[in-house]
């Protein structure tokens, strides 16, 4: 079936070959393609040229000759390597991309978006001021009728002559921006045929208001019927809101746990959330116009977090998948965020909602459950009338792809130099971003100890560091650029020099030679969804493309890829400057034996957990909960037909009823008359044929006093905790009384709290469970808002004593984990019905009752009973076979005629 991919970002764009190169783009000089032999590569017959030794005494000035010794070759416009077809070309599993609308190795128009706001609150206000004088200047001025000067507005020449260096001489080029490690992943699985025809679906990449529409026809028709790409087209001011201010800004260091408070961050303002809305809304458009009947649509990356539910909007029965790549926070961290209730509700639009780890999957749940208030179970979110799975499946590489780039002859070529260059060094290769989030920081402070800490390794270990940047930080570039200064002062001399800082990234083919002679990598980032660039350079150790190496991987525990590689790398803490110092020391001096055996673990996870395998269980994962998911839809549920459930009955010889009370047999509030309950089911019990229980959430001694008058009946007392067999007059309680006692006091403790800060809130108290009420509150918001904080603090602290928190209508119930009404049942079934029944009926209308539910349905899979029939009197999805639209006087009226036959 086909299917949309749909990313910020397009695997392409556009390069304008005869247009005026942009004043904005440092290198604007064209830039030529990557020949099979490149001459730029250094003759490796003269390598004494490369080792330039300065005298006197070298300086921090020093370092430029390893600067142009990486930048002797910059990399064709966005392809790693000549390819006659674009859409194989093998992306950046980790691409670290220039900032958008600035030009990075095309030449693009530039944005005509507006100044970026102020930096700080106070600028902020002076701006404000200022441009209230000019609108009220202007204002004045037009009173006045007069003329607009130059400065007031660009002439109409001017525009003309920008939008017309444009007009011709382009191609598709694949694209550096975006998220390479999907792009990679989306080839693979499709090339292999696990998946079927792809459209993607994202902007081309570059500031488009200076083109005319008839061009932007021309461009989006060209990826349309070449390349299967549906290009969504946005205003500059619309896309600068949306991913420099809102995405960078604000997004990116949240979830990555850098809360933006500091005035000094642009984060302060919201002016960017319209812009955030308009470009997801611009996608979702772009969606529902192309979507067909079943067509798959999977929305990728916190940059389309409200796409999801506008598209579900539009298309409630669409099949919808959402992966989010980077980290997601704890609840703590996500609560921060303005309109965090808007964003989960995008992101629970989708069918299925996917993370990198569990460690994610389990935040975004805790996250639903404290902020929406509603049921979350370790599959996913229980909404009002559907149900939204969650899983955790982390990306992985195209080795294929990345094995057929290492045997390039510039690979090869660049892996003989750069041996040659640094022969009897121990290289440590690291690539990271130069932001807040990467570590660059933490990681050379670490480096600096360990210098100092072990001086017998100055003069050995060289770290080539490539720091590139996305957006500019000049506190942290500041920083960053005194402690390179520092340690190349202290440990440089005239013949080494250990720390080699490029800020600047390099071509694909250096990237890879780094990788593949490398003795070991260092990753400190202090929080990433992933880092694909570990598992790169685990392929590039097994000595395909140079001596095998078999190098150690010095990880942070805080990034996605240190939750599957199961301790065989080096994990560290970033914060922990001795420990990380002291890790480098155990890396280099780890011998060949060990090295080769966390290697064959390490590169078994790699060869496993491949892009192909994680897109294609992605699509099976969501092409099955999506069935599940209709199945359980009571609009696809069929109305219970009373013909064949009569004839059912009257042929079996032991039948088997499971009733729940309260909203199924009578409505919640019980002011009503229950006569006509008892009497049917008295006529029921009656019959010898059959076994009747009535399930609840009620105590024992509450249900037996409001049953006392019909006989033989069998009940299921406070959700499944308590059971009294239908011949017999006890009770059986399954959970261990001081066990409930403990945790009762332990909860009752959190819950006295809220109730002391929720007025009209209230504890009630039942054998094995808790309830927190709060359908009295006076303030209904503050007062459900405080209940899902009451929930995800009882969760996290007493998960040990096998209790959860469950958020129901005005009220929070407190109960076991081990005990429900699918065990009672469990019980009933093997224990109390003594011959194994033919006929089985049950009806429910709840979430403790889909237990029972899925519980039949898999006696009727197994045959252990012939006739089964389960029917949900609620209008919530459901796993019954079938409804009641009639409600509790239907179902009644459905048994009194069983039973009399009529």
């Amino acid at each position: 079936m086909p299917v949309f991919v749909v990313s910020l970002f397009l695997p392409y764009t556009v390069d304008f070959h005869d247009a005026t190169p942009n004043e904005s783009t440092p290198a604007s000089k064209p830039e030529k393609r990557l020949p099979l032999r490149n001459s730029s590569i250094p003759d490796l017959k003269n390598l004494s040229t490369l080792l330039t030794t300065p005298t006197p005494p070298r300086t921090p000035a020093a370092t430029a000759d390893h600067i142009e010794f990486f930048s002797q070759f910059q990399p064709s416009p966005a392809s790693h390597f000549p390819q006659p077809h674009v859409p194989r070309s093998l992306m950046r599993s980790d691409p670290h991309v220039p900032e958008w609308g600035k030009g990075a190795v095309f030449n693009q128009p530039r944005s005509r978006a507006g100044p970026t706001p102020p930096d700080t609150i106070l600028e902020a206000g002076k701006a404000q001021d200022l441009a209230e004088l000019q609108a009220r200047a202007i204002a004045g001025s037009t009173k006045r009728s007069r003329r607009p000067s130059a400065r007031d507005i660009r002439s109409p020449r001017a525009m003309s002559s920008e939008r017309s260096q444009w007009q011709s001489g382009w191609s598709v080029e694949p694209a550096v921006e975006g998220n390479g490690g999907l792009a990679n992943a989306i080839r693979a699985a499709s090339e292999a045929g696990r998946i079927g025809d792809t459209f993607w679906v994202g902007t081309i990449g570059f500031p488009t208001d200076v083109l005319e529409q008839s061009q932007k026809d021309e461009i989006h028709e060209k990826l349309e019927s070449e390349y299967e790409a549906l290009t969504v087209f946005v205003e500059d001011s619309d896309f600068t809101g949306h991913y420099v201010h809102y995405c960078k800004t604000i997004l990116w260091p949240l979830f990555h746990y850098q809360i933006p408070d500091h005035p000094k961050s642009k984060a302060y303002q919201d002016h960017s959330w319209k812009y955030y809305v308009t470009v997801n809304q611009a996608f979702a458009d772009k969606i529902v116009r192309n979507y067909k009947r079943g067509d798959v649509i999977w929305i990728h990356d916190y940059h389309l977090l409200l796409a999801p539910g506008m598209v579900r909007k539009k298309l409630p029965d669409a099949q919808i998948g959402f992966f989010l790549h980077a980290a997601f926070p704890s609840s703590e961290v996500f609560r921060c965020l303005a309109m965090r209730k808007e964003l989960l509700d995008g992101m629970l639009g989708a069918n299925l909602v996917g993370f990198q780890t569990k460690e994610y999957a389990h935040h975004f749940l805790q996250t639903c459950s404290r902020l929406l208030i509603v049921e979350t179970t370790h599959e996913g979110v229980q909404l009002d009338q559907r149900f939204v799975n969650v899983v955790s499946l982390p990306i992985g590489i195209n080795p294929e792809g990345l094995g057929i780039a290492r045997e390039h002859p510039n690979v090869l070529d660049w892996i003989r130099v750069i041996e040659a260059r640094y022969e009897g060094k121990r290289l440590i290769v690291c690539r990271d971003k130069l932001d807040n989030v990467g570590g660059v920081r933490h990681k050379l402070l670490a480096f600096e100890l360990f210098l100092n800490k072990y001086p017998e390794w100055r003069d050995k270990v060289v770290m080539i560091q490539v720091a590139t940047s996305t957006t500019e930080n000049p506190e942290l570039a500041a920083t960053v650029s005194d402690i390179v200064t520092r340690i190349d002062s202290t440990h440089s001399n005239l013949a080494h020099q250990p720390l080699i800082f490029l800020r600047q990234d390099i071509p694909f083919s250096q990237y890879l030679a780094l990788l593949s002679v490398a003795d070991a990598i260092m990753i400190t980032s202090l929080r990433e969804g992933m880092n694909l660039t570990a598992h790169e350079y685990i392929l590039c150790q097994d000595g395909a493309s140079s001596k095998k190496r078999h190098g150690p991987l010095i990880l942070s525990e805080f990034t996605g890829s240190a939750s599957i590689f199961g301790g065989q790398e080096l994990s560290v803490n970033p914060w922990d400057f001795h420990w990380c110092a002291e890790a480098i020391r155990i890396a280099l001096r780890m011998d060949s034996v060990e090295r080769e055996r966390r290697y064959i673990k390490l590169r078994d996870v790699v060869m496993d957990r491949t892009g192909e395998n994680w897109c294609t269980t992605l699509f099976d994962t969501l092409d099955k909960v999506y069935k599940e998911q209709n199945m359980r839809d009571t609009m696809s549920i069929p109305r219970l037909a009373l013909g064949p459930l009569k004839s059912s009955y009257k042929v079996a010889e032991r039948r088997l009823f499971i009733l729940d009370f309260e909203g199924t047999l009578a409505s919640y509030s019980i002011d009503t008359s229950l006569q006509r309950v008892f009497d049917t089911l008295k006529e029921m019990t009656l019959d010898d044929k059959n076994i009747v229980y009535i399930t609840s959430g009620r105590k024992p001694e509450d249900l037996e006093r409001l049953f006392n008058t019909v006989p033989g009946l069998g009940m299921i007392a406070e959700n499944g905790c308590f059971v009294k067999e239908s011949d017999s007059n006890t009770w059986i309680q399954f959970p261990d009384s001081q066990k409930m006692k403990t945790w009762k006091e332990s909860v009752k403790g959190m819950l006295d709290y809220y109730t002391q800060r929720i007025e009209g809130s209230y504890i009630e108290e039942r054998h094995c469970y808790l309830i927190f009420h709060y359908e009295n509150a006076n303030d209904a918001e503050s007062a459900a808002r405080q209940a899902g904080d009451c929930a995800n603090h009882i969760n996290d602290s007493c998960e040990n004593q096998r209790i959860h928190a469950v958020p129901t209508e005005k009220a929070l119930l407190i109960e076991p984990v081990d005990w429900s009404k699918g065990t009672a049942v469990k019980h009933v079934f093997k224990n109390a019905c003594h011959t194994v029944p033919d006929f089985l009926l049950v009806a429910g209308d709840d979430r403790e009752d889909e237990i029972v539910f899925r519980w039949a349905k898999r006696r009727a899979a197994k045959g252990n009973v012939k006739h089964v029939t389960t029917v949900s009197v609620g209008n919530r999805n459901t796993e019954a076979m079938a409804t009641l639209t009639q409600g509790t006087p239907g179902l009644l009226s459905v048994l009194q005629k069983l039973v009399t036959g009529t």
